[in-house]
């Protein structure tokens, strides 16, 4: 059964975990379907997921993305099974591998074998949220004797997030959802394709794939200050290898290049010059409410289902939230 258009709210509001029930709050009051929080510092997204649990009734809540090596599967698999009961079923647990920059100079661990990592977590997840006794002996994780309250089968979703195409394939073959970030327009169709072998390798259909995605928005009549929103916030992003190597996956290599170099040299000019306007355009959605709404509307008809509107320009924020209230918009 193809997968519904859902509009979603990116959790939480960096000003503190009581401006985060709020907007959840206002959110779920306006029309969203979704709320999906990222896993930042400061505010921690499932301790927080749960306190929006409590305070909602109607949205889904997501997470996009917590980091599986910063948190044990048990832990995980705990975590989801009390969300799961707190939320009424309303949990989706997005699991991806974060970056080195986060999980090597924040957490102090090391960044190995991401696509095992992820991989691997899922599956012990996924056998120990249907209270099955954990004797698993993988190349990145390991688990013996490990059992919690079971769930039906599939009762609790877990996604996988993914950029480049054996994640994107593992992703669609191994979870129960894809979770997408900061592509290039013109690299969708190539991550479609390889969702597609994905799935079908687990006997499903594309359409059949919940394909969830923050997008970058900014609903504004200065299409140039939003842009110098996008390079400030995410131009260090694409200085990470992992993003590094997924834009020059995407074929914008010169510029994944440019980037590493000048993040290399401590040159932040360098570094945001890279993001020309159109690649900037590209990546983001940036302009009037009707332009952003077509934008998300063309995403959808490109298959992502679920659309996560986040913004970076705190001054546009609140237009932005608005412009995809109910009342507002619609597929």
């Amino acid at each position: 059964m193809p997968v519904p258009q859902r509009t979603a709210l990116t959790l939480p509001d960096p000003r503190g975990v009581n401006e985060t029930i709020e907007l959840a709050k206002w959110a779920e009051a306006e029309g969203y379907d979704d709320l999906w929080f990222a896993d930042s510092s400061g505010v921690d997204a499932l301790t927080t997921a749960a306190a929006v649990a409590l305070n909602t009734n109607r949205c889904r809540i997501g997470t996009a993305i917590i980091p599986v090596f910063s948190r044990t599967p048990a832990v995980l698999a705990s975590t989801a099974h009390v969300l799961h009961q707190l939320s009424n079923g309303r949990f989706i647990l997005g699991l991806g591998s974060s970056s080195q920059t986060m999980m090597e100079n924040w957490h102090g661990l090391e960044f190995e074998k991401p696509l095992s990592r992820v991989k691997e977590t899922t599956q012990l997840i996924k056998s120990m949220l249907k209270g099955e006794k954990s004797d698993f002996d993988g190349a990145t994780v390991k688990s013996k004797g490990y059992r919690q309250l079971p769930l039906d089968d599939g009762a609790q979703p877990v996604y996988m997030a993914a950029l480049r195409s054996k994640m994107l394939e593992t992703a669609a073959e191994f979870s129960d959802g894809v979770i997408l970030n900061l592509f290039p327009k013109d690299s969708l169709p190539r991550m479609m394709e390889h969702i597609k072998i994905g799935a079908e390798r687990a006997g499903k259909k594309l359409e059949d794939v919940e394909i969830v995605c923050r997008h970058q928005v900014v609903v504004s009549d200065d299409k140039e200050n939003a842009r110098n929103f996008i390079r400030r916030g995410f131009a260090p992003y694409y200085a990470t290898p992992v993003y590094n190597a997924f834009l020059a996956w995407s074929g914008y290599e010169d510029v994944a290049k440019e980037i590493a170099e000048g993040w290399a040299a401590k040159d932040r000019d360098r570094t945001t010059g890279a993001l020309d306007d159109k690649l900037v355009d590209d990546i983001a959605i940036l302009g009037s409410m009707g332009e952003c709404h077509d934008r998300i509307r063309e995403y959808g008809d490109m298959g992502i289902t679920t659309h996560i509107i986040s913004c970076v320009s705190p001054k546009d924020a609140q237009a932005t939230y608005d412009a995809f209230t109910a009342k507002n918009f619609s597929f």
